[in-house]
Formats: structure tokens, C-alpha cells, sequence
């Protein structure tokens, strides 16, 4: 018997990006900040930073002799310098997800460039003497990986999951009035990934020097419960934090103003109204111009922390406005427009310029795909760099903003299954509170082809996961990418998911849809379609795992994996089916490591995959 459908209907939420308003931005230090300075600081840590390849003896000591290390700016990828060599993480193992059976020595998998090993990072910065007594904290958008971070050769904290954003609070650590030191240490083990991770600080790294008394990191949530062509109500919780326990002032006020993209003012709202450290306040944003991949119109909202008339912190959030929803009788709607998802997946490499962030990369990869008539990207197989979901917001594109690639059970000896049980939560927590406001967002994906969905405990340790995104964003649904589809219907895996999502497996769509009780299939991964550019082959046939004495493929059109279909045949078989809400398209470019068809052939390094 068909189980009863289930519903998934979420609210809006918008975008957070929090921005400083009148700010000093430095390279460096804070020396060069005029006295009328605002009570919030941030400095990208960007330039003076010095970098040593091994794990040297009293690295943390501030009087440490650095002075011979390579001088570098952050963000940064240590490995993507080379040199190329086949011995480099060389991995003996069938490959579950694409079918094989026996263990084969995979000499490209990860890319064969020097990102294991340890590496350490070193940055000396000044603070003047204005800075006695404020809170100083360090965020980190991602740091490849395993960071343990000093200042001033004490530990300050440390993180294991190199894809996820962090932020530590070294107050104690600091000196006003003189040079501190900043030493990063990070580590990366064989065996830890199945593509090219990079290494290295390679996202940005920001110092925020405010009062101790502040809106915390990631601490302002917009949310827009309702929605309609004449006015929306903008929700925005914000929470303070304090270190100490001085308790907080009695003239304690917060101030919101709603500003459009030309920076007119369009409500303004002041409350004193607190529940413990939080905040919350709803104004009225008068004819709201909807968030889409069509129209990505975006709003900014000011949140000024007074105590009586003194400023004590502020923050600028921008933020979208739109409706979505799932459900089994119209599918994925955005702004109460039924839509499919016309979407690819994305590693975060950006090819021969490395894992390290790059603006100006990311949104060339985007411009194509917009070109292409793409909307959509999922974050395969890891948190993003939150400029990526900026950068969406900005250009129209739908994200599926997904996780992990792997839980308890290992792909990759060394992956994070070594870290599931430590970090997991405190990983979603992060994950979700940094990018929970993005208007492109519509969906958390909590893993990828992973291995607990043939187990009869896998569904306990998604419900586990999805239990946690929906305590910290419950107006977004979750879903994961599935390839073992009759196990995890069997295991009621597929069923815990609020999306189903199934990799490949264009034959299993028909029955999961009648034996599933959401009433709607997403292709979260399909068309691993392969070729080189410029190369064609004839006579011209499709193929699935055509191999050439030159390690080069043909067309895109003609040739695929053994796991999945030309994307034309796809394409044709979900269109008429309403149930389908969408598809990724395996993948938008190619990336570093994993070159199928030539897993077990050097010089082969790099995917073939890109459209």
C-alpha cells in the first residue's frame, strides 16, 4: 500500500550577508583607523602573511625566527603550485559509487599535487591602544583542514572540517598596544577525499575587533512569514553576545531600517524587547520586488545596537524576498510559480587556479552558466565559500546548499567519518546559521551517496542530521543525494528525507515515486556525461566508458559513465513528468582530480566531466 504523501511547505528566507556599516577595512592592522572609528572593525587579513611547507619545532612561539618563510596572501592553496606526481596520495580502492568491484591503484584521484603534509601560517598584526578592553574575534571561511589556531603562542581553538566557515574568540589572548601573532597550523591526511581538496588557508580569514558587548557572529536571522504583492513582513532576530557576566544595560535598544538596492529608506523600527540574548522585530516592507533567478532583487536591513543614544554595534544584512514551497500537487514552487530545477553540481575548485577563492573565477563560471540557461547549483559535495552564495544572490540561482559527502561510514579511509562523531552537529550548526539567509538557498542537501543509506541504521543518523537543520532553519527542507535506491526505501532512509533526491537511476524514479511518500523525485545528480574540448571521435556513437589510447573522450552528447545516460535522454524523460521537480547536471565545469573514464591511467588527473 502507497504510503499517505507528505507536504513540505516553506516560508521565505532571505539573505544574510552581514556587511559592515561604517566600517574601516585594512589589509594589515588597525593602526591606520581615524579616531571617529565605529564601534565594529573588520580587518581582511588578506596581505603579511608568511608560510612554511612542515610542521617546525615552536612554530606557536611569537618570537619564532618566520622571517625565511614564503610571503603569501590569503586566501591561498599551497598545493596548486605542484609539482604533479603520481605517487602523491596514490589510493588502492574499488569505487562504490561507480561500480567497481575489484580494487584498481587510482594515481589521479585527488588531483597527484602536494596537498598532504602539514603547513603552517604566520601573521603578525598590531593593535593600538584604543583596543584595551574590546572583543576580538577571528573568522575563518574555511581552512583546509584541521586547523589549530595561536595567538601569541596560546591555543585559541581549533576546527576538524576544512570545508566549514569558523570563528574563535581571542580576547583573551590579545595585546592592545603592541604586536600580536597569529600562527595557524593545519594538516592534511592521505586518503581523506575523492577529488582535490586544496590546502591551505583558502578561503578569507577576517579579524572583528567590537565592543564586548555585540551582535553576535552570524547572530542576525531574517525571515519573511508572509508574504503578498502588497507588503511583505520582514521578521529579523538578532542575538547579542557578551562575554563576562556584567548583564546587560537597562537602556539596551535595537534599531532596524529596511533599505532598497538604491539605498532608500523604507521602514524603520526601534524595540526594547529581549527574550535572554535575542532580539526580534517585525516591520512591514511595503511592495516587495521578489528574489528569483529572473529578478534577483535585493534589499538591505541596518541593525543598530544602542544603549541610550551610543552606538555600541552595527551590522548591514542584505536580504531577498520570495515564497517557495513542495508539494505532490505542484511540485517546486517559487513565488507561487511551479518551476523544475534546471541546475548543475559544482565542486569548489576553479580548475588550474586552485581550491583558493577567487572572485572574479567564481563569477565567470557563473556568467557561463547563467548563459547556458542554468539556475540552479548544488554544492557538491561540501559547504561553500560564502562568497559562491553571494555571488548567487546576486546573479539568480537557485542553491541546494549541501554538507557532506560522507557520515560514519568510510568512502575514503582518512575522510571525514574521522571526524563525524566529534563535529558533526557543531558542523550543521555552523553550516546553517552562516548561510541560512540567503535568498538563493531553497534547500540543505545532508549528504551525498552515502553509504549508511544501505544499512538498517541509516535512516536513525539522517533523522539525526535533518532533526538539526530543522531546529536551526525549519523553513527550509532537507534532502540528500541517494544512488542505493531500493535500500534506502527499503530502510526507510529515502522516506526520512524531505527531498528525495536519487543520483542516476533514471529506471528507480517510477517506483520510488509510487512507493515514497513526498510525491515528488529531485535528479540531485545525473548526466555524468564526459568529454574534452575540441576532441571528437568518429565514427560518431554514443558510449558509455569509451577509452582512448590518447586518454582524451569525445563529444558531451555521445559519450557517458556506465552509471548514468546521455543528457539528452534525461532531459527527455523527466520534462513530462510533473513529479520531477528538477535536476544537476553532473557537473557545471571541470574540476581537479576524479578523471573518469581514466581512473587507473597516469597522466590522467582532472575530470572530464564539465559541460
Amino acid at each position: 500500500m502507497k504510503t499517505p504523501r507528505k507536504t513540505v511547505a516553506t516560508r521565505s528566507l532571505p539573505s544574510l550577508r552581514i556587511v559592515v556599516s561604517y566600517i574601516i577595512l585594512f589589509v594589515i592592522c588597525w593602526a591606520a583607523a581615524p579616531e571617529s572609528a565605529a564601534a565594529r572593525t573588520v580587518i581582511n587579513l588578506e596581505k603579511g602573511w608568511l608560510f612554511t611547507k612542515g610542521d617546525p619545532a615552536n612554530t606557536r612561539d611569537p618570537s619564532f625566527d618566520d622571517k625565511a618563510w614564503s610571503n603569501v596572501t590569503v586566501p591561498h592553496d599551497w598545493a596548486i603550485y605542484g609539482p604533479f606526481d603520481k605517487t602523491i596520495d596514490r589510493q588502492i580502492v574499488a569505487i562504490e559509487q561507480n561500480n567497481e568491484r575489484i580494487a584498481t591503484e587510482k594515481t589521479g584521484r585527488t588531483g597527484a599535487l602536494p596537498y598532504i603534509g602539514t603547513g603552517w601560517y604566520r601573521h603578525h598584526f598590531n593593535l593600538p591602544e584604543k583596543a584595551a578592553g574590546q572583543a576580538v574575534t577571528l573568522l575563518f571561511d574555511g581552512a583546509m583542514s584541521r586547523p589549530t589556531v595561536y595567538v601569541n603562542g596560546q591555543k585559541a581553538g581549533e576546527w576538524g572540517y576544512g570545508y566549514n566557515a569558523f570563528h574563535l574568540d581571542i580576547t583573551p589572548y590579545v595585546k592592545a598596544g603592541s604586536t600580536n601573532v597569529l600562527a595557524v597550523r593545519l594538516e592534511n591526511w592521505a586518503e581523506s577525499s575523492r577529488w582535490y581538496p586544496g590546502a591551505g588557508l583558502y578561503r578569507p580569514v577576517q579579524l572583528i575587533i567590537t565592543n564586548p558587548l555585540h551582535i553576535a557572529t552570524w547572530g542576525t536571522w531574517i525571515t519573511t512569514p508572509e508574504v503578498t504583492t502588497d507588503y511583505a513582513k520582514v521578521r529579523l532576530q538578532t542575538t547579542l553576545a557578551q562575554p563576562g557576566t556584567d548583564g546587560y544595560p537597562t537602556e539596551l535598544v535595537l534599531e532596524t531600517t529596511l533599505r532598497d538596492e538604491k539605498g532608500t529608506i523604507l521602514e524603520t523600527a526601534t524595540t526594547n524587547q529581549r527574550i535572554g540574548q535575542t532580539y526580534e522585530l517585525v516591520l512591514e516592507l511595503p511592495e516587495p520586488q521578489l528574489w528569483s533567478p529572473e529578478t534577483p532583487h535585493l534589499y538591505t536591513a541596518t541593525t543598530t545596537l544602542k544603549v541610550g543614544t551610543n552606538v555600541v554595534d552595527e551590522t548591514i544584512t542584505r536580504f531577498g524576498v520570495r515564497t517557495f514551497s513542495y508539494t505532490p500537487a505542484k511540485g517546486f514552487q517559487l513565488n507561487g510559480q511551479t518551476r523544475k530545477f534546471k541546475g548543475v553540481c559544482l565542486h569548489h575548485d576553479l580548475g588550474p587556479l586552485g581550491a583558493a577563492v577567487n572572485e572574479a573565477a567564481m563569477r565567470r563560471q557563473l556568467t557561463i552558466l547563467k548563459d547556458m540557461g542554468c539556475d540552479a547549483i548544488r554544492t557538491a559535495h561540501n559547504m561553500p565559500a560564502a562568497m559562491l552564495l553571494d555571488l548567487c544572490d546576486e546573479m539568480g540561482f537557485l542553491v541546494v546548499d549541501e554538507a557532506f559527502d560522507e557520515w560514519k561510514r568510510p568512502k575514503c579511509k582518512n575522510g571525514y567519518n574521522t571526524l563525524f562523531d566529534q563535529w558533526a552537529e557543531k558542523d550543521l550548526v555552523n553550516f546553517v546559521r552562516r548561510d541560512r539567509n540567503h535568498p538563493s538557498i531553497v534547500m540543505w542537501s545532508i549528504g551525498n551517496e552515502v553509504p549508511e543509506q544501505s544499512s538498517k541504521t541509516g535512516s536513525r543518523t539522517a533523522y539525526f542530521l535533518r532533526e538539526i537543520i530543522r531546529r536551526e532553519d525549519p523553513s527550509r527542507p532537507v534532502s540528500a543525494g541517494m544512488d542505493r535506491v531500493d535500500n534506502a526505501i527499503q530502510n526507510q532512509f529515502a522516506a526520512t528525507l524531505d527531498v528525495p533526491g536519487l543520483n542516476y537511476r533514471l529506471p528507480k524514479y517510477q517506483m520510488a515515486y509510487d512507493l515514497l511518500p513526498q510525491g515528488f523525485i529531485l535528479g540531485s545528480e545525473t548526466a555524468s556525461t564526459i568529454s574534452s574540448r575540441g576532441i571528437y571521435k568518429f565514427p560518431v556513437k554514443p558510449g558509455k566508458d569509451v577509452r582512448y589510447p590518447d586518454l582524451q573522450c569525445s563529444a558531451y552528447d555521445v559519450e557517458a559513465c556506465n552509471w548514468s545516460n546521455l543528457p539528452d535522454d534525461d532531459w527527455m524523460w523527466q520534462d513530462d513528468k510533473d513529479w520531477v521537480i528538477g535536476e544537476f547536471v553532473w557537473t557545471g565545469f571541470d574540476y581537479l582530480g576524479e578523471p573518469t573514464p581514466y581512473d587507473d591511467f597516469w597522466p590522467s588527473r582532472s575530470s572530464y566531466f564539465g559541460i
